[in-house]
């Protein structure tokens, strides 16, 4: 009978949630149990009172198969929690080091690490592109008015380019190389990156420009995207569980599913456009780069950046709606407040964080489902349980 109770125990924790390994005290205990049962929209429909959804019949209802999150709190990881199935077909239970599709997320990361490269004085922000770039070159138009491109341009989406995301290639194709894909020539399935409007004056989304900031990074650096990034980036921060290569399925990797519950052919879909789109990594990691962040700006820590670089790198360049956009971070407005913030959907998975710019406080949820409605409603829950200064504030309509 207690064997019994054991293994029922162990399978009830597996798939209800797979908790960190750090011990934690009971009112951090009440705290996860708040925000399961706290989930609402931030936009109300027919009812004056604020929804209160529990996570696992929400997921249920969204057709949601794993979810995995990240707070933080006072400046550090408060919990880390995992919730279903990284792959329900082969009942794989997600648990906290599994990792996910960071998706745009990904341009966050990116911007970090470039970054590093203009610390290092090896680039300019404000000059040409073509002036860093060796292996292919940006060809400027009549669109473009005789206005030069700049790398601050490309990182805050207002270089006037076309191409905002991509859709990935199935596991079994051949896959492009950058110059292939920034050329939008086969295999390439995305179009060329190209001018749309003249650069400098308004906010157009584009991965795209994203991508050239990558060959940039890679021209200059004379290394490896992932060589790079996991020698600036990762192992300064201890981000051990993220990569730009799963070509095995050997690894603690969810597979994506859409909205209706059925899975993307092929587990998930390969992202050549690492910068863009094609992090995959835990929210736990997200969370130290965020915190890294919010550190920096404090001027406590400078593991990559320096105070004045990580200033630089937040200072806005361009609005967008009553959001600003600086060097691969958005500044999100939310009922007079601003968040740092990026989102990200790729085929078959959906991410989001939300950090405060001077109060060490932040959520980073992911999972792998192209429904985003699981994961901004957990984000609102935890703003709610922990009282975050005026992120979720509920709108009422008929």
């Amino acid at each position: 009978m207690k064997v019994l109770q054991i293994v029922s125990t162990f399978c009830f924790i597996a798939f209800f949630g797979l908790l960190s390994a750090q011990e934690l005290s009971d009112e951090v205990k009440h705290k996860i149990g708040k925000v399961e049962n706290s989930l609402s929209p931030s936009v109300i429909s027919g009812s004056k009172e604020v929804p209160a959804f529990n996570i696992l019949e929400r997921m249920k209802e969204l057709h949601v198969k794993g979810v995995s999150i990240a707070v933080i709190n006072n400046y550090a990881i408060e919990w880390t929690k995992a919730y279903g199935y990284a792959d329900e077909e082969e009942n794989r239970k997600a648990d906290i080091n599994t990792l996910f599709q960071a998706a745009s997320i990904s341009k966050t990361i990116n911007s970090l690490g470039f970054m590093k490269l203009v610390q290092q004085g090896k680039i300019d922000l404000d000059q040409n592109i073509n002036n860093y770039l060796k292996s292919w070159k940006f060809p400027y138009d009549s669109i473009s008015k005789n206005k030069i491109i700049t790398s601050r341009n490309l990182l805050s989406h207002s270089a006037g380019l076309g191409v905002s995301g991509f859709g990935g290639y199935e596991r079994t194709v051949v896959i492009p190389d950058i110059v292939q894909v920034l050329n939008g020539a086969f295999p390439a399935n995305s179009k060329a990156v190209r001018s749309i409007k003249e650069p400098g004056i308004a906010f157009d989304y584009s991965g795209g420009g994203t991508v050239i900031s990558q060959l940039i990074l890679t021209d200059t650096s004379g290394q490896e995207y992932e060589e790079f990034m996991k020698k600036e980036v990762f192992n300064p921060l201890q981000m051990s569980h993220s990569t730009y290569s799963v070509r095995n399925d050997t690894l603690n990797i969810a597979s994506g599913y859409y909205s209706d519950g059925k899975k993307v052919k092929g587990k998930y879909h390969l992202y050549p456009e690492f910068s863009a789109a094609g992090l995959w990594t835990t929210p736990e990691d997200l969370a130290k780069y965020m915190i890294e962040c919010q550190l920096t700006l404090q001027g406590k820590s400078e593991k990559v950046l320096s105070r004045k670089y990580m200033k630089e790198r937040f200072t806005p360049v361009v609005n967008y709606n009553e959001s600003k956009v600086a060097l691969g971070v958005f500044h999100r407005y939310k009922n007079g407040a601003y968040y740092f913030n990026h989102n990200g959907g790729n085929e078959g998975f959906t991410c989001a964080s939300y950090g405060s710019l001077d109060k060490g406080y932040g959520v980073v949820v992911m999972t792998n489902s192209n429904n985003p409605e699981l994961m901004l409603e957990i984000c609102n829950s935890v703003a709610r349980v922990y009282e975050w200064d005026r992120f979720f504030v509920p709108q009422f309509t008929k």
